[in-house]
């Protein structure tokens, strides 16, 4: 009955951290280009030395419980929106923008709600200038981006190209580790950052006067929570049930 305990200790561990993966993917709902997480999980094997009847020594494999394995983002795509403001970005299909960070290194993100910071170069609301070093004329009326990143601006009669967003990509992005703020800052096992034109290679094209929406489902969230309710509930039962038994079995001693 003691191994009971710990066994199902290790799937209320397990539950536990799902279910806040859950929440945080729900709280996040309407976060721009929030990309939800994944909780996977491993069974807990024991082995131990046996003999057969025979005479015969092997090995018996004994469940210990369960573990959490890993937790993952799931990059696919959420909808786009329309906002009608020319400074917001969205990318249909894969990529990333990527943007300077404070210590010199480089950070990736989709989202692309941005602004003009105070010396004229495009950046992200938190005041990460994109690192395609697009700045934009004070005296600019309007701005227009196509969908393969080319930024033009308007300038009384004449309209003038003032740069490029370059879009990048990873091998693996599963290794990419979230920074807060929709941003992501690449591990070793990401490999090195694949830049091309949006709309090629693979990335997806640039769309100018939307927000990408987060990619979670609210209704199968809801569902995968009561699904691991009902499981952290099971455990729980396991511990009480256990709780009794060795307390019968105390009794019978007494």
């Amino acid at each position: 009955m003691i191994d009971a305990l710990y066994v199902a200790e290790t799937g209320l561990q397990a539950g536990q951290k799902q279910i806040e993966t859950i929440s945080n993917n729900m709280a996040n709902l309407n976060t721009v280009a929030y990309k939800k997480s994944r909780v996977a999980f491993g069974d807990l094997i024991s082995r131990q030395p046996a003999t057969s009847a025979a005479g015969r020594k092997g090995v018996n494999s004994v469940g210990m419980g369960t573990k959490v394995a890993d937790v993952t983002m799931q990059f696919d795509s959420g909808d786009l929106k329309a906002t009608e403001n020319q400074l917001d970005l969205a990318i249909r299909g894969d990529g990333f923008f990527e943007v300077m960070l404070e210590n010199g290194e480089y950070g990736y993100t989709r989202n692309g709600a941005l602004k003009i910071d105070e010396d004229g170069y495009l950046s992200t609301l938190t005041g990460l200038r994109l690192s395609d070093q697009i700045q934009i004329p004070p005296d600019a009326a309007k701005m227009q981006i196509s969908t393969d990143g080319v930024v033009k601006v308007q300038i009384g009669e004449d309209v003038l190209e003032v740069g490029e967003i370059q879009l990048a990509k990873f091998i693996n992005d599963q290794a990419l580790e979230s920074a807060g703020q929709g941003l992501y800052i690449p591990a070793d096992d990401a490999g090195a950052p694949l830049y091309s034109q949006a709309g090629s290679n693979g990335l997806g094209m640039i769309q100018q006067g939307f927000l990408e929406s987060s990619n979670v489902d609210l209704v199968k969230e809801l569902v995968e929570l009561v699904t691991a309710q009902r499981g952290y509930q099971a455990n729980s039962h396991v511990i009480r049930a256990a709780d009794e038994i060795m307390q019968i079995t105390n009794d019978l001693r007494g």
